[in-house]
């Protein structure tokens, strides 16, 4: 069960990433060719107004309550406009026109689709925080991007991160771990380093 302290959680997540992203890609990166992003600018803006500003009700319910469910966040969305201006931006697909074909370079961690023969990850989704679509709720598909590797690419531990470079796509994958609104078609996958 979707619990609704886990859609509070994700604004939570969110917050931080911004202040900690804005932070650690201070420096320019002109000398790969690709343009450093921070994830927040693969969402439309609405979108993250709404998901930082969750509707006041969420406050009151408590975790475990019989309302602290999917559900209660659903049957809200029917008479509150905040609360369903909420539920759509942490399920949505919108996504930055700008950013269709770009070359790109952005830090997130790998949440496995496949592996190969030498359980190197083939095709996996770049998310930007650990334990993303494994636990729920999973981020809004604007905060997920699709890639594979075909050499693969070796993971120690899901909470290690990478930085990822490549040719960003407007593509839709849906997969029973989650989808995504985006598409990295890889150059290069390597761990994070400040």
């Amino acid at each position: 069960m979707q619990t609704l302290l886990n859609y509070r959680v994700i604004g939570s997540v969110i917050t931080a990433l911004l202040c900690c992203m804005s932070m650690q890609l201070s420096y320019a990166s002109a000398q790969s060719g690709y343009a450093e992003i921070e994830w927040v600018q693969l969402m439309p803006a609405d979108d993250l107004e709404a998901i930082l500003n969750p509707p006041e009700f969420l406050d009151t319910i408590q975790d475990g309550a019989s309302n602290d469910n999917i559900d209660a966040l659903t049957a809200m969305s029917e008479s509150d406009a905040s609360a369903k201006r909420f539920k759509q931006a942490l399920k949505s697909s919108r996504v930055i026109e700008a950013f269709d074909q770009a070359r790109i370079r952005l830090p997130g961690f790998i949440v496995p689709l496949s592996s190969g023969d030498s359980q190197r990850i083939r095709e996996f989704f770049i998310v930007p925080y650990f334990g993303a679509c494994l636990h729920l709720p999973p981020p809004p598909p604007n905060q997920v991007i699709y890639s594979e590797s075909k050499d693969g690419i070796e993971l120690d531990s899901l909470q290690e991160p990478f930085w990822f470079e490549g040719t960003l796509v407007i593509d839709h994958t849906i997969n029973t771990t989650g989808s995504s609104a985006y598409t990295l078609r890889l150059d290069n996958a390597y761990i994070y380093e400040e």
